[in-house]
């Protein structure tokens, strides 16, 4: 694994943190399985643009149940007129659970996108938050950074292919950019979420990638 896929597409890996991995505050399933993949892909140097996301939430933050008194983790609330899931509290600033994953070499990673550090508004997606008060998905700035590097394609993989991975497959084409994701260097939060999300890819024409080793 030596040739550079393309100079014009990017790598997004997504959210590889202790509190996505098993023991960690919200575990995908499985997520520390795709850990040593993802280690030799970045250490291979394949791509010429990688970027990598961080949720990084503060305390209190709005998406957490615990701020919402009377509810409970995974149960959907109505938030600035959308679905809110309530999550447990998880990549809390500065906690060794928001860390990137140690297990993997981030020396490749030309942008380390932090998200989700607006108290009051989630953020899955890599290119823009979740809906906020005023009605409106904030760009993060990502599609005009990828732009200027002439990059036309993003692969994406990482944690949780169901929510953040999905979103960010989904908005890159929104964005204008092909897209395809890394099946095998993803994890869901549970299994039940994968048919669904095949569901979503399809329908928007974004490819399931294999690299291969």
């Amino acid at each position: 694994m030596s040739s550079i896929v393309s100079e014009r597409t990017a790598l997004i890996v997504v959210d590889m943190q202790p509190d996505f991995m098993p023991g960690g505050a919200l575990a995908c399933h499985e997520g520390e399985a795709i850990v040593p993949g993802i280690d030799r892909l970045l250490r291979a140097r394949r791509f010429r643009h990688v970027v990598a996301t961080q949720d990084w939430h503060p305390a209190g933050h709005v998406s957490f149940a615990s701020t919402h008194p009377g509810t409970q983790p995974f149960q959907q609330i109505a938030l600035h007129g959308q679905p809110q899931t309530l999550w447990p509290d998880h990549c809390v600033q500065g906690t060794p659970g928001a860390a990137l994953h140690a297990g993997i070499d981030w020396s490749a990673a030309d942008l380390v996108l932090r998200k989700g550090s607006d108290p009051q508004v989630d953020s899955y997606s890599a290119f823009r938050e979740n809906h906020g008060p005023h009605g409106t998905r904030p760009a993060t700035g990502l599609a005009g950074w990828l732009r200027e590097r002439g990059v036309e394609e993003v692969l994406v993989c990482g944690l949780a292919r169901d929510v953040c991975v999905l979103w960010t497959a989904q908005d890159a084409v929104a964005a204008g950019f092909r897209a395809g994701l890394l099946w095998e260097l993803s994890r869901p939060v549970t299994p039940a979420g994968d048919e669904p999300t095949r569901a979503a890819l399809a329908a928007q024409g974004i490819a399931l990638v294999d690299l291969g080793d």
